[in-house]
Parts: C-alpha cells; structure tokens; sequence
C-alpha cells in the first residue's frame, strides 16, 4: 500500500472484515464496465491511447455550475479548465488565463486570457465566455448550489441572485482581459478562479439546448484538455484529447474512458480482469486482502463524512435530541474498525488539512487543542446521550417515532447505516435504513426529502469557510437546512473583515456554534483509497481535495 501518511499505513493495516461496496453508489453489472471491443486497460482495437479507469457511477450532472458531487466534479475538471488551476504541489497556477494581477486593496483581480483560445468545437474562446459563464452561476433559474459559496463576495452578487444577473461586476475589456470587482478582499479568492463551478461554459450551445447541452456527446462543448465524444449512460463516457486545448502537445493520452461502474465488486473484477487501469470504488470487504500490495493506494484527503438531520422536521429541530444522536456514536470504533481504518475518527466538525492563521492547522487552534466530541470517550459519551434524550422528553427513547436513515449503497454507508441503526437502538430508538441508488440521492437530500442522510464534504480550497459556509442558511448545499442566527453572523464577519486574527476567530467560533447546536454530526476524516496498476499507466495524480488527474498520464510502453 502507498501512502504519504505513516498513520495511515499503521490503521489501513487493521483486518476487520465488513461486507460493504465502494465511494459513491450502487449495482451496475461487470458487462456495462467496458464498451464494444475496448478489452484492454490501456487501448481500443484501433491502437488508440486511452486510458481506461472508474471514478464513480452516472454523474447526477456535468454542468459545472449544477455540479456538487466529487465525482461529477473529477470529470468536468478534466474537460473544463478555469481561469486558474491547482498544480500537483497544491498551488495555484496559469490556466486558461496566462497571468494575472490584483489590486493593491485587494478587490480587483485583472486575468489576462492566453492568446488563441478556443472551444472543444474549434470556436474562439473569449472574456466575454467567463461574463457569461459567471453571471449564470447567480441565475435564480440555474440554481446554482454553489453560487452564493464562489461568488457572494463579488459586487453586484445580491442583485444578481435576485434575478438582475448582469449587475454581478465581472467584465470583459476586451476579448483577453476578465475583470472581477470585490466587495471586499478575499484571501482565498484565486483558490475560487481555480473552481470548477466557474468553468466557462459555452453561450450559444446552452441557449440552442437549454440544460440538455450537459447530457449529450454531441452537445457538450469544453476547453479542456480532453473532451466527451461517447457517452452511453450507465456505461462509460470517452473523452478524446482536445485538438484546440492551448496545451494539446503535452496532453500525451489520445483518451480517457470512465467506465460508470456503481457496484465496487463490479469494478474489482474489471480491475482484475485488466478491463481498467484504475479504480476509486474499492470493495471494503477486500482491504485486509489487499493492504500490502503496490497497487493499494491511501492518501488523505481534506473533508468529513458526517450526518445530516433535516431540521425542519420533528423531532430534530429539537437540538437535545440531535445531541444525542450524536454523542450515542462509537467513533473510533467506526473509523478504525468498521471503516477498517481507511478513515480518522471525528471529534469535530473540521479536521486535518484545512488552513488557519500564520500557515498552522485549523484543528490544532479549535476548542482549545480539544476535541468537541471524545473519540476516547464513548462511553461516558453515551450517558450524557441518554441524559439529554430524556430532557428532550423521550426517556429510553420512549415517544419518540421511528426514524428513516436515507444513504446509497456503496463503500461502507450500508455498513455505517447499519451500526448506526444499532448504536441509535441503544437510547430505544428505531431506525429503517432506505437505500437510494446514486442519481436520485443527492437531489432527494437537497430537497430536503429525507429526516436523517449520509452526508459529507471533500474541500473545494483549504480555507475554513469552504466547508462552514456549508451549514449558513441560506448556502444551497446547507441539506440539513440547518439555521442559527449567530452562526450567520460569525460567517458574514469572515467574509468581511480584513484582520486575520478576527476572521479566524469567527471561524472558529462558528464551528463551536454548529457543534453546540449539533446541526449536523461529523463521524469520520476522509482519506481516499484506490487500486492503481502502474505497470499500465504513469503520471496520474491526487489531489487534496479529492481528484485524480489525467493530463499528465500516459501509459507505459
């Protein structure tokens, strides 16, 4: 197993055994992992150099303004490129914008367009696209969920949400030059210009399709370094090198095709069977198996599994029995051996990776250098649980109705669902489990459709807010409709003031905030794992938040 973290290789080491499947869906059979006579990893039968991988199942979307999935976001960023990207060592480079400048009071950022840029269909490709692009990501009819997270600190943001898009201050000076107005600075604002929400889109091909331009081949226009030419749904998507992308001749694969594999044993036995190079969706019952060989890879990643509990319905908006929902957990018994140690356990809401004042770690500055909830203390943990379920006024869990768990089936949430289901039983309350396949369950928690749901957040950047502007009311991916008027003033200070030191303690205030009020309940620190065959295909990497890149690959002679 490789791995940048020893803690990581000391806990993946565990061997319990827990039937479960992969990161992200349900069953599609080994049959739909490859097409026509692709029988190989790593080439068609017409000599191509494609590579062949699995990230995940159907994507709910591919519009990057709609997108909110890991996933779906993996594969626009390998179509799209913004006007700046993440490098391999965390930082912020060039992409479609060759350089650019910021203002000394840090409000107006000035992006110069590379010269020739064009669209995946050979068209050009102008400043004008990102005005487009930008203001549409504020359209109340697109419904953006990430908008008011990328865009909220812009002029004009406000009106634009309410419908007058074009008052969103971004401007085209001419067909090189992209202008944004601030309200006020933003330290993390080129981490958003790197965003794949902010991609550019294409005007014309959305207003000749309408929301149908994302979910066809022949419609889906992009600029980056590959594009789609094949999508069978519940299949695979083939994206081919883009002939037009600024920096094709160091793009060395001529594709890459996603199989869309949603049942983890399915994608095990493509691996194996050398149908793909790579997969993401590892079947959990296979780790012990498989921790000592090259191809296993663990690497951290900045995020939380958490729970979400829909507020807005009985009996959680009562915060003593969200609380106890919360302290009745085993933590460390779902990290390090239900999750056979492929996770970290969370006492916090927030945890490793994320950046705080003067370069140190967020985590290490929260609550003291304390936990919010003992990961060492379940057991006085779970009689404090019982202490509060009986303040609510449901003693032993008496009168209180049973609940609904919502998740889908892949990785360990069955298995997750499953002791939650008993470690819940412990304060007398009962629980159904409701398995939802991938496509709908995502739409379905953000609806609010649900009373209890698998949930959880892989950073976008390193700043705190990425993951707090989460649980702000008005935040589209606030699922839990979570709502606390102190909350949104500890965020809104972050957002405005210019003192590092008071913005840091906003934020860390806001957090004990939500994990005083138990707006949602943090279980697990991600880390990803995946099998890799290297003796097929070098230069792909990981990111931080969760990604693989492609267009550095190439396959191994």
């Amino acid at each position: 197993m490789k791995t940048r973290s020893l803690s990581l290789l000391m806990a993946a080491v565990m061997a319990a055994s827990v039937a479960g499947c992969s990161s992200s869906s349900t069953p599609t059979s080994t049959a739909d992992s490859t097409s026509g006579s692709t029988a190989s990893a790593t080439n068609t039968s017409s000599d191509k150099k494609i590579l062949s991988v699995q990230i995940g199942p159907n994507p709910e979307t591919l519009d990057p303004a709609l997108n909110s999935a890991v996933d779906g976001g993996n594969m626009i960023l390998t179509n799209f490129e913004c006007l700046l990207t993440n490098d391999k060592d965390g930082k912020i480079a060039p992409g479609a914008a060759e350089s650019w400048e910021v203002s000394e009071d840090g409000k107006t950022y000035t992006f110069k367009l590379r010269d020739g840029l064009k669209w995946s269909d050979g068209t050009p490709l102008t400043a004008e696209d990102f005005v487009y692009s930008w203001q549409r990501v504020c359209d109340p009819n697109v419904a953006a969920p990430y908008a008011e997270t990328v865009l909220s600190m812009v002029e004009g943001y406000d009106e634009a949400i309410a419908g007058d898009i074009e008052k969103l201050n971004v401007e085209a000076t001419d067909d090189q030059t992209f202008v944004v107005h601030l309200k006020d600075a933003c330290p993390y604002f080129e981490s958003l210009a790197a965003f794949a929400t902010l991609s550019p889109v294409q005007k014309a091909t959305i207003e000749a399709n309408g929301d149908a331009w994302a979910t066809d081949a022949s419609t889906y226009v992009s600029n980056g370094p590959f594009y789609i030419t094949e999508w069978v749904p519940s299949s695979y998507i083939l994206m081919e090198k883009n002939p037009n992308y600024w920096d094709a001749e160091n793009v060395k694969l001529d594709g890459i095709k996603f199989n869309l594999i949603e049942d983890s044993n399915a994608a095990y036995n493509a691996y194996n069977a050398g149908e793909v190079a790579m997969i993401k969706d590892v079947p959990t019952e296979e780790i012990p198996s498989l921790k000592d060989r090259d191809d296993f890879f663990v690497d951290p990643i900045i995020g939380t599994y958490y729970v979400s509990m829909n507020t807005e319905k009985e009996p959680f908006t009562n915060k003593d029995v969200r609380k106890a929902l919360s302290l009745a957990i085993d933590r460390d018994y779902l990290a390090n051996t239900l999750m056979q140690g492929t996770y970290s356990p969370a006492g916090n809401f927030m945890g490793p990776g994320w950046s705080d004042i003067n370069g140190t770690d967020f985590v290490t500055n929260s609550n003291g250098g304390e936990e919010f909830i003992s990961t060492t203390d379940y057991e006085g943990n779970l009689e404090e649980a019982k202490k509060l379920l009986a303040d609510a006024g449901y003693p032993n869990g008496e009168g209180l109705p049973k609940i609904t768990y919502t998740t889908n089936d892949a990785g360990y949430h069955k298995a997750v669902a499953e002791y939650l289901q008993q470690a819940w039983k412990e304060l007398g309350i009962d629980m159904d489990v409701d398995i939802v396949e991938w496509a709908s369950f995502t739409p379905m928690r953000r609806n609010g459709d649900y009373e209890v749901a698998r949930n959880g957040w892989v950073g976008d950047y390193t700043d705190p807010s990425n993951m707090l502007d989460l649980l702000y009311s008005t935040n589209g991916n606030n699922d839990g409709k979570f709502s606390n008027e102190e909350y949104d003033k500890q965020m809104e200070i972050s957002r405005t003031t210019l003192d590092e030191q008071e913005r840091s303690n906003a934020l860390h205030k806001a957090e004990e905030i939500l994990m005083e009020e138990a707006g949602c309940i943090p279980l697990a620190y991600y880390n990803d794992f995946w099998l890799e065959d290297q003796t097929k295909v070098k230069g792909i990497w990981h990111s931080p938040y969760g990604y693989w890149h492609f267009e550095d690959a190439e396959l191994v002679e």
